[in-house]
């Protein structure tokens, strides 16, 4: 079974809330629509009732099921302007201040209701920059306790030699940070092994990369990788993992049993971290041309609460599948 059929499973059995705030664009009304045929959550929609409505009904698209919200009207908007102003008092900001953003940027508004729990996780960025998504969960919801590190992981679906690496792969950070320090790189293996589980549903092996395996080669970036694996030994890490392997080492058994003898997850990682920004980004999307995977993503880690981003470029199912995951990453 394809792993977002399987998502999608978990999904309609948990019934969350998630709010789709960029009600505006066609492909998010057409997606809100179809995540309620497939009874795969509760989507809310941010924005004038009416507007919306109409926009929908132009459309020929019925918003039967799905939950709008006019922030300008919502009973809960002084508690939420309150928080906004509490948060971010010391950095200058003012209760106006607080309400207008809230009132007029559908991202900050749609991350305090994932903070009040209003709603269970957020799927934005069809019609915003990846920074304005980031933005509004790093100021609102903020990082999970002993996690200081936003990153992000792709899920790879594989189609061909699953025999010899399993269905899937989980990669990180593909989007988010372009030159990780060692305690990101321990926080973003962290975090993959974490969706990897919850999301993926795969025990995790997770092999933090290098172009160098155990010694092989010198260099500053190695010791960067390598002390992520000091770090991880530090936390007590409760997942397998591996420091300084190639590619080969953690994803070959022979080569993985020739390179690193000893260890518990050269051959046969299935989560892979890579060193930088550009070595991941490139990795996952040559998989997932040359290899024709599919690539989920990018998943969004590291917050408090899920919220998850688009590409601007996205369809209209990239958005009903990021709904369904996140909604899984929200679980109960």
């Amino acid at each position: 079974m394809s792993i977002i059929v399987e998502i999608r499973e978990k999904a309609k059995a948990l019934g969350n809330k998630i709010v789709l705030p960029e009600a505006t664009d066609e492909r998010v009304i057409r997606a809100a629509a179809e995540v309620v045929a497939n009874k795969l959550a509760t989507p809310v929609l941010i924005g004038n009732k009416e507007t919306i409505l109409n926009f929908a009904k132009e459309l020929n698209v019925s918003l039967e099921g799905v939950e709008i919200v006019d922030p300008t009207t919502y009973e809960k908007l002084d508690a939420y302007v309150a928080e906004l102003h509490r948060k971010r008092a010391a950095k200058g900001m003012t209760e106006e201040k607080a309400k207008e953003i809230l009132t007029s940027d559908v991202n900050f508004f749609g991350a305090m209701m994932v903070k009040f729990g209003d709603v269970s996780g957020m799927v934005s960025g069809s019609d915003s920059p990846t920074a304005n998504v980031l933005r509004a969960g790093i100021q609102v919801v903020g990082t999970k306790p002993g996690i200081k590190t936003v990153s992000s992981v792709f899920l790879m679906e594989l189609s061909q030699n699953q025999d010899k690496y399993g269905d899937i792969l989980v990669f990180g950070d593909c989007a988010v940070i372009p030159e990780p320090t060692s305690e990101q790189l321990a926080d973003i293996a962290t975090e993959a092994a974490a969706t990897a589980k919850s999301v993926a549903g795969i025990d995790p092996k997770v092999a933090l990369m290098s172009f160098s395996t155990k010694g092989s080669a010198k260099h500053d970036s190695v010791d960067v990788v390598k002390e992520a694996g000091n770090i991880l030994r530090e936390r007590n890490a409760d997942f397998k993992f591996e420091e300084e392997l190639q590619a080969d080492a953690a994803l070959v058994k022979a080569v993985g049993a020739k390179k690193a003898p000893n260890s518990t997850v050269a051959g046969s990682a299935n989560v892979l971290i890579f060193p930088n920004l550009a070595a991941g980004n490139i990795g996952y999307k040559l998989v997932q041309r040359l290899a024709n995977a599919e690539a989920y993503g990018p998943l969004i880690q590291g917050l408090g609460a899920p919220i998850n981003d688009l590409s601007r470029g996205c369809s209209v199912e990239d958005i009903v599948n990021l709904t369904a995951i996140t909604s899984v990453q929200a679980g109960k």
